[in-house]
């Protein structure tokens, strides 16, 4: 199951602060060492978007504590059979919970940049992008879908960036693209499972 948050842009001063004063004392601490209000904003607001999205699913009302992975992939420490990923951007929160692994990345459309996409791309990725109607988009699309299965496997972003798509091509993969709030989402899972997408209403 996916979770949306798509309004930062319009939270204002005593929202952020009452997300704030609603974090467990160690996530509100993570947030303010962000010195940037969009920092703190993207930090509480995806942690309360997963404490949602938990109790909605699962029935979960404890704030859940995390344990970072060998490669920073978070974990619920008192629930390890339900797995999450967060992922941030300006333009909004995804939150994935599933009964199994999975990965998500939101990323905002942007210009694309020539020396990042001969980095990342393999030939055939770049030929699809620079021919696609959109390259932003395309390009975009693509750098999700990498962040998704490098999240999925837990592994991070490796020096397999080119043929990453390939290595771990057994992985289900959904992006959806939301023009109209300027963002790219995808989500990565084991192949033959399915995930569904909500949009939670503003706090």
């Amino acid at each position: 199951m996916i979770y949306l948050r798509t309004d930062l842009q319009t939270v204002g001063d005593a929202v952020l602060q009452q997300a704030l004063a609603d974090l467990p004392d160690w996530r509100r601490e993570q947030a303010l060492r962000f010195r940037h209000r969009q920092g703190q904003m993207e930090c509480a607001f995806s942690y309360l978007l997963l404490c949602e999205g938990l109790q909605k699913e699962y029935g979960l009302t404890v704030q859940p504590r995390f344990q970072i992975g060998e490669h920073g992939k978070p974990a619920l420490l008192e629930y390890p059979h339900i797995h999450f990923n967060i992922s941030h951007c300006r333009a909004g929160i995804a939150v994935a919970l599933s009964d199994d692994p999975v990965g998500i990345d939101i990323e905002c459309i942007g210009r694309m940049n020539e020396s990042l996409a001969r980095h990342v791309l393999n030939e055939r990725e770049y030929e699809q992008v620079t021919a696609a109607p959109d390259s932003d988009q395309e390009f975009t699309k693509i750098w999700t879908q990498k962040e998704a299965v490098a999240k999925l496997t837990g592994q991070g972003i490796s020096d397999n960036l080119k043929q990453l798509l390939s290595i771990y091509n057994n992985v289900d993969l959904k992006t959806e693209i939301h023009p109209e709030h300027g963002f790219v989402l995808s989500i990565a899972r084991p192949r033959n499972l399915s995930s569904t997408t909500k949009e939670m209403n503003p706090v």
